[in-house]
């Protein structure tokens, strides 16, 4: 029995340390249906939830030298975890939580610090990785734009007078 439980702690440990970020929920009260409707969403944005032994992932995390979530684990817990792209898993959480008033989110914990319930509703509030890449590339874009208009503007005057010209001449 030891050994098979070094085997679930070393996986357990090998998951939340190839993961960029965790979030911890107490899904009491959730419907099977329901948890597999949020597992279906979460795997839609690469992310996945796994239920987890309170004390075995508390150990998990001691072995990946991740900060200690003592008080946050009890109860039914459920971890997600996935690619680079936490707010996506976070916003799915949100508005999951809107529609059916669970799971409740415990604790998170991105680049090795904890964030409780606060840091991860501003989190879930951070617009999508596809609208920040585009907001960006419209503030490097702007700049440049501006200059080939004023660059482009003596020319064009230039042209107009040029092609008033002719028009008055001929009357």
């Amino acid at each position: 029995m030891k050994e098979e439980k070094n085997v679930m702690i070393g996986t357990l440990k090998d998951w939340v340390k190839s993961s960029p970020y965790l979030i911890v929920l107490d899904y009491t009260g959730m419907k099977v249906s329901e948890f597999s409707e949020l597992r279906g969403r979460l795997r839609k944005v690469g992310a996945a939830v796994k239920v987890v032994k309170n004390t075995l992932f508390r150990r998990a995390l001691n072995e990946a030298s991740l900060p200690a979530m003592d008080k946050d684990l009890a109860g039914q817990t459920a971890v997600v975890s996935g690619g680079a792209d936490a707010p996506a898993a976070a916003k799915v959480i949100k508005t999951f939580k809107a529609e059916f008033t669970r799971p409740n989110v415990r604790v998170g914990v991105m680049d090795g610090k904890l964030l409780g319930t606060s840091e991860l509703t501003m989190l879930a509030d951070l617009p999508s990785a596809e609208v920040l890449r585009a907001r960006l590339l419209g503030a490097i874009q702007a700049p440049a734009a501006t200059l080939a208009r004023l660059i482009k503007e003596p020319s064009a005057r230039v042209a107009r007078v040029i092609g008033s010209k002719p028009e008055t001449a001929a009357a």
